[in-house]
């Protein structure tokens, strides 16, 4: 993992990283309630497939739909490539994805997380890019 920044900001790097933590154990739970409580009530968030999402309403709509249903047995990895800090409360999160499947990986993905720290202190997902890794 690369960070932009890192010796000025360990507590913040670990915040962020406590993040893409917990997406990862909402999605392997398949809870949306966990999920949902990750992002900031203004979000934006563009899925794989290129759906635009604007606001937590629209984006807890699509997500109570197709989480709790998913065909995948669960076991996802997310993974922190890179932090960019773009000012002290907001950074830029590259995520490496990969949904596992009984035989082996699964569908690949690279999330950019723009996030966002709130004045209680806690870092929200903003704006999402969930773009889907084409092997063909």
């Amino acid at each position: 993992m690369t960070t932009t920044e890192n010796a000025a900001r360990p507590a913040e790097i670990q915040a962020i990283h406590q993040v893409v933590a917990a997406v990862e154990a909402a999605q392997q739970a398949k809870d949306p309630d966990a999920f949902l409580s990750l992002f900031h009530p203004d979000a934006l968030w563009t899925t794989g497939a290129g759906v635009v999402l604007i606001g937590l309403d629209a984006i807890s709509e699509f997500t109570r739909e197709v989480l709790p249903g998913a065909t995948w047995d669960g076991r996802v990895s997310y993974t922190v490539t890179h932090i960019q800090f773009l000012r002290p409360d907001v950074a830029a999160v590259k995520v490496s994805q990969v949904y596992h499947l009984a035989d082996g990986p699964g569908d690949e993905g690279v999330p950019l997380y723009v996030m966002t720290k709130q004045d209680d202190g806690r870092w929200l997902l903003t704006a999402c890019q969930n773009t889907q890794v084409r092997t063909a």
